[in-house]
């Protein structure tokens, strides 16, 4: 790597990294999560603000570390016994956080002048959670041990593998391409074994050896064989057409089980205070204002957020009925945020020319937007509902 664009790169790094720091200080003191003025710092420091920082191939790796980071911590505290407990609503929670919005979306997208094609394809866009947003603000809430953040977390996995395969539907659409019903199958198939296989067997062999943590004489390592856990298994789960941090999660979640589960989460704080605000702040700086100046694109994109917040609040408030119309909605709005998962999908179709660049810069906004007023939304509505008492039988 050539000098002068290591410094760029360290200088880039610096920017994020104070620009974070100030957001989320602004972000508190305004009884806002943290989260928000990462974002907002992100939008601020981008290239359609002051210009400090543009994504690149580098920060975009940091930010994807961070994120896997972020999800390994929530995995940490997160049992695969509680997940059981709520296994009911949270498949139900994630086949209609998916059901709705998608059918909301292409009706939309189809009304506005697109092809059912290509309206399927806009619509995969409302589809995908970004898990990262909403454990994020469940982690700062301390809330991550509530019924509500299990329900949300355990339909995160579940509307990842819908989404993934609902991308490859939409995707052999184009064009008349003709859809292959047994290759899709397969891969439903391969994702869910993936998940089932490394959750159920993973979870115990390390209840029964988890003893062979302590074995090795330097203090930390018991965390880095957990961190070296936590990348494969990341590895493993894009390999199965999966996002990375289900991985992430899973290895967290495995981890949970071992006799030093508080220490690996206090050991694990230092390195998510410096990697997952890059995740956040590199989402901020992805949003183009200045294709968002007309005034067709600001009433395109009041319509098409809408759409993407009602539907996703529809999709997990009917999922989660069975806990209570409180914890309904707090699982309703937990699933809203799109974050970088309608990102990537704004960027596929931008590539394959279902979307103009107004459209693009539409649907990226969205996805910021929604992750921005989960948030708040959210720790509002925690912060008023007490936690329910009994936990639903799966």
């Amino acid at each position: 790597m050539p000098m002068h664009h290591a410094s760029e790169i360290l200088l880039s790094l610096f920017v994020i990294f104070v620009a974070a720091q100030i957001g989320a200080e602004i972000a508190q003191r305004l009884r806002l999560p943290g989260v928000v003025g990462e974002i907002a710092a992100g939008c601020a420091i981008g290239p359609s603000a002051l210009g400090w920082v543009t994504p690149n191939e580098p920060l975009e790796v940091l930010s994807e570390i961070g994120v896997v980071l972020l999800l390994f911590a929530v995995g940490l505290e997160t049992r695969l016994d509680d997940l059981k407990r709520v296994g009911r609503s949270a498949f139900l929670v994630g086949v209609l956080g998916v059901a709705v919005p998608f059918a909301l979306g292409t009706l939309w997208a189809h009304g506005s002048g697109f092809a059912w094609d290509k309206s399927m394809f806009v619509a995969a866009a409302f589809v995908a959670t970004s898990a990262g947003i909403t454990a994020r603000v469940l982690q700062e809430l301390g809330a991550l041990r509530r019924t509500e953040s299990r329900v949300i977390l355990g339909a995160a996995v579940i509307d990842d593998i819908l989404a993934m395969l609902l991308l490859g539907v939409v995707v052999s659409l184009q064009g008349g391409g003709e859809l292959q019903l047994g290759n899709l199958l397969v891969v439903l198939g391969e994702a869910v074994g993936f998940v089932a296989v490394i959750g159920w067997v993973g979870t115990r062999m390390m209840r029964r050896g988890s003893a062979w943590l302590d074995r090795p004489i330097h203090p930390l390592s018991p965390l880095t064989v957990v961190l070296a856990l936590c990348l494969g298994l990341a590895f493993l789960s894009t390999e199965f057409g999966l996002a990375a941090i289900i991985g992430a999660f899973l290895a967290g979640m495995i981890a949970s089980e071992s006799r030093q589960r508080e220490t690996l989460e206090h050991q694990t704080q230092p390195l998510l205070a410096l990697m997952t605000p890059f995740f956040f702040v590199i989402t901020g700086t992805k949003v183009d204002l200045a294709l968002l100046g007309s005034r067709e694109a600001l009433l395109m994109l009041a319509v098409v957020t809408g759409i993407a917040i009602v539907s996703k609040l529809l999709g997990g408030f009917l999922g989660a009925l069975g806990l209570g119309p409180r914890a309904a909605t707090i699982v309703g709005m937990g699933m809203v945020p799109r974050g970088e998962v309608g990102v990537v999908i704004a960027s596929l179709g931008l590539a394959a020319g279902v979307f103009t660049n107004q459209v693009y810069a539409v649907i990226v906004a969205m996805s910021l937007l929604t992750s921005m007023i989960t948030p708040p939304a959210l720790a509002w509505l925690l912060r008023r509902s007490p936690e329910p008492r009994v936990v639903p039988p799966s």
